[in-house]
């Protein structure tokens, strides 16, 4: 069922634009990074199971060269099987489920980072689109001037100049174009190889959202990938350091035999065996296992630490980005239209184009800048995303 509503959607998104959320929809049910991982998510189950059995017995045969007329000369047959220590079985068990514990967190984890790079090429691509769409409208913003400007005007040296100016930077503008379009195509092709199939038209539309708020952030961070993978690891190896020391006491070999005698009686026999921990080997394991945990418990200290000066970084990056979008919307962009205007209606009479094309580019400075601001915004707001867990 999964894969027929997966080849319907990769059907559909080659005939029209697909939306963010389809493409992360798609993507977690079919990256092949993913599948790995899945893959040895259920080996781990099997662990699990293996891990809760005994160990398998041993049947011995043997026959002596006596002969049959001497009470030794026998046929022997004898079992044997290890009984583990109380509890080794089922700590070994949760050693194992443990140990699935992590691996499932890892798919987690790596399904938000997947989630947060596929968001990362998305809004790169608004990016690129939406300044590429600007440019377009300045090309013909600035042609139509020119053409306004050299049927209003006589023609002297200085207008002249102006007017070579404008071309000149119409061609930078076309330049821009190129690189962009190049930009663009590389940003679809890395987004179709993090989704694993190909998209060619994505629809997506970003905006600058409210001013982020540090406290509210550090807040939602209880459910961050790294620290539960670390969470995780310390489990498990709190479960080793459990199994060392019940490795101090030594497992039971219980014996059964049966001895077949040609001439004589035959008879059963029956006995126990034990190792004998004398030289120190399972001390040290365990003390090597608590160190294993102490580790352990320090490396999520260090991953909490990482974490929250991550989210400052992010959260720094998200409100730079806030602060800059409302600068150039309520303060530079309408003084700079008020400013295009007084220079658009002044070129009918003559005006310097010099100073028009001066302040028209001074807009579109400010609006590709905006235009920034609004993707590095949402950007910042993916990568806090991953670092609150979230796969949407």
């Amino acid at each position: 069922m999964i894969k027929t509503v997966v080849l319907f959607f990769l059907l559909l998104s080659s005939l029209q634009a697909i939306s963010l959320d389809e493409i992360i929809d798609i993507s977690l049910a079919k990256n092949p990074s993913l599948e790995s991982i899945n893959a040895r998510i259920e080996a781990s189950k099997r662990s699990v199971k293996i891990a809760n059995q005994f160990s398998n017995p041993e049947l011995l045969i043997s026959k002596n060269t006596l002969d049959a007329s001497q009470a030794m000369s026998k046929s022997l047959i004898s079992f044997k099987q290890k009984i583990p220590f109380y509890n080794k079985r089922d700590t070994n068990k949760k050693i194992a489920l443990a140990e699935n514990a992590l691996l499932n967190e890892k798919l987690n984890a790596a399904k938000t980072i997947l989630v947060a790079k596929i968001k990362n090429e998305a809004y790169t691509i608004w990016k690129l689109k939406e300044l590429y769409k600007i440019i377009d409208e300045y090309v013909t913003l600035t042609k139509q001037n020119i053409n306004l400007y050299e049927t209003y005007t006589s023609i002297n040296e200085n207008q002249h100049m102006g007017i070579m100016k404008a071309e000149l930077s119409l061609s930078d503008l076309q330049i821009q174009k190129s690189v962009l379009r190049a930009k663009i195509s590389a940003a679809y092709a890395q987004l179709s190889y993090l989704a694993a199939f190909r998209i060619e038209n994505l629809d997506i539309a970003l905006k600058m959202g409210t001013k982020p708020n540090l406290q509210t952030l550090q807040k939602s961070l209880t459910q961050n990938p790294d620290i539960k993978i670390k969470d995780k690891e310390l489990l498990k190896q709190t479960a080793k350091l459990k199994m060392a020391d019940i490795n101090n006491y030594p497992d039971i070999n219980l014996i059964a035999g049966y001895a077949y005698r040609e001439n004589f009686d035959n008879y059963f026999t029956f006995g126990a065996g034990l190792s004998l921990p004398i030289y120190g080997t399972e001390d040290d394991k365990e003390e090597k296992a608590r160190s294993l945990v102490l580790s352990a418990l320090s490396q999520k200290v260090d991953t909490q630490i990482s974490v929250n000066a991550t989210l400052k970084s992010y959260y720094a990056q998200m409100l730079s980005s806030y602060e800059i979008y409302h600068i150039i919307e309520d303060d530079a962009l309408p003084q700079v239209a008020h400013m295009f205007e007084l220079s658009n209606s002044s070129i009918s009479v003559g005006s310097d184009l010099f100073k028009y094309i001066d302040v028209l580019f001074q807009k579109f400075d400010l609006e590709q800048k905006s235009i920034k601001a609004i993707a590095n915004y949402n950007l910042a707001q993916a990568k806090i995303a991953q670092l609150k867990g979230e796969i949407k």
